[in-house]
């Protein structure tokens, strides 16, 4: 791999959870100089880097020295969140000699891409004291499994699944037992079982990150939605700290938005307005700054999937290792206008990367992003873009092995723009 694919493959396997990917973000934050903001604490105003922490979300800025109030800011938004199949608040279940783990689908996950996977489990636990010690099982403990084939002999011309009945995973023999797994997550971490009062649990493909191809130009790997570019973001924002001038560079990785983004940690709650209001000097002085400012609302997209062609425009297909995708929807499902699109070209041709578009077809509705959900709230100008991704919402994705790094320099062009 490149290096920048390597690093992107550790930053993945570090983060099997949100939680997980704020906490990785803050070790490289941290290792360059950042300090934490606490959200309940007196706010710094100096210059310098900062991060704010709030469960699965993060945020972090550099205030450039002598930025008066009203300095406009150049933000780049991604989510830490990934599809995937959440463990309920009594998991301990099975049937017919198995145990098994009682789950939840999470977001729009392809459900069958679960089946007959080496499994870990991951997440937070919260304790009575009301600290949180998070956990990863990060070694095969559970498995989904198929029905043979003899016992559906139809299986091949359409798989049905109930998501209640057949997408519990098996982690071990016998009958099941209340407290079984929190006992053996507890003792995975070192904590008294009898002091778990909750958990936020997931489960997470454990087959390393690889390069695929004769001339291993794909990356396989599981959560490129959206870890690689919560990767990129924070990599760019990293870089764009040694070329802040006349704007602050922003970074956040809001959780939740896979279910909608409806929720204190998610896009459609007011955490990034609260800090962008105290970055720009207050209330009185944000209306200039939100003005002058722009958002990149960065996910990945669809890549022109060979098999399935039918499925995309024929003139608007993002193609793997063609660089990041600028994503278009005339119903504003994607938030990109003209003048936005001007300038996320103006930091493709700055940062000498290539770029191309993406429409979806006129009879395929696309998904949406948190960029609409931004320019909403806060009237900053906001562009959405990502690299294309094959088998998206699947256990495990495909991209071009140089996409995140196109990505992350067309990025760090894009947070130091003046203009």
């Amino acid at each position: 791999m490149t290096d920048l694919a390597h690093d992107l493959a550790d930053f993945i396997a570090a983060a099997p959870t949100p939680y997980h990917a704020v906490a990785e973000g803050v070790r490289r934050l941290s290792a360059a100089g950042f300090s934490e903001q606490p959200e309940a604490g007196p706010w710094d105003g100096s210059s310098g880097g900062r991060y704010l922490v709030r469960d699965g979300t993060l945020l972090a800025w550099f205030v450039p020295e002598a930025a008066p109030p009203g300095t406009p800011m150049r933000i780049f938004a991604a989510h830490t969140d990934s599809p995937t199949l959440k463990v309920k608040p009594r998991p301990d279940v099975g049937a017919g000699g198995w145990r098994q783990v009682a789950v939840e689908v999470y977001g729009g996950a392809l459900w069958n891409s679960w089946l007959d996977r080496d499994l870990g489990l991951a997440g937070r636990l919260a304790l009575y004291d009301g600290t949180t010690v998070l956990v990863d099982v990060h070694r095969p403990l559970l498995r989904v499994p198929q029905l043979a084939i003899h016992l559906d002999r139809q299986v091949n011309q359409g798989l049905t699944l109930d998501a209640q009945q057949h997408l519990l995973p098996v982690w071990g023999l016998g009958s099941p037992a209340e407290g079984d797994l929190i006992e053996f997550l507890a003792d995975e971490v070192g904590v008294d079982p009898d002091e778990v009062a909750a958990h936020d649990l997931v489960v997470h493909d454990v087959t390393p990150p690889a390069r695929l191809g004769e001339e291993e130009e794909l990356l396989a790997a599981p959560r490129l939605d959206n870890l690689a570019s919560v990767h990129a973001g924070l990599g760019a924002l990293l870089a764009a700290a040694d070329d802040a001038g006349g704007v602050i560079p922003v970074f956040v990785g809001f959780d939740h938005e896979e279910i909608g983004s409806g929720s204190a940690t998610g896009a459609a709650g007011p955490l990034l307005e609260t800090v962008l209001t105290r970055l720009a000097g207050g209330f009185d002085a944000r209306g200039a700054a939100f003005a002058g400012s722009r958002c990149l609302s960065v996910d990945v997209t669809h890549a022109a999937h060979p098999n399935y062609l039918g499925h995309h425009d024929p003139t608007h297909r993002a193609l793997p290792n063609g660089g990041p995708a600028l994503k278009v929807n005339a119903n504003q499902r994607y938030a990109t206008d003209a003048p936005g699109a001007a300038a996320w070209h103006r930091a493709c041709r700055d940062a000498g990367v290539p770029t191309q578009v993406f429409v979806g077809k006129n009879t395929v509705p696309c998904g949406t992003t948190v960029g609409p959900l931004i320019a909403t709230r806060l009237g900053i100008r906001t562009v959405d873009v990502g690299i294309p991704v094959l088998s998206m919402h699947s256990a495990r994705e495909l991209c071009g092995v140089r996409d995140p790094g196109h990505l992350a320099a067309a990025a760090t062009a894009f947070l130091t723009d003046p203009v």
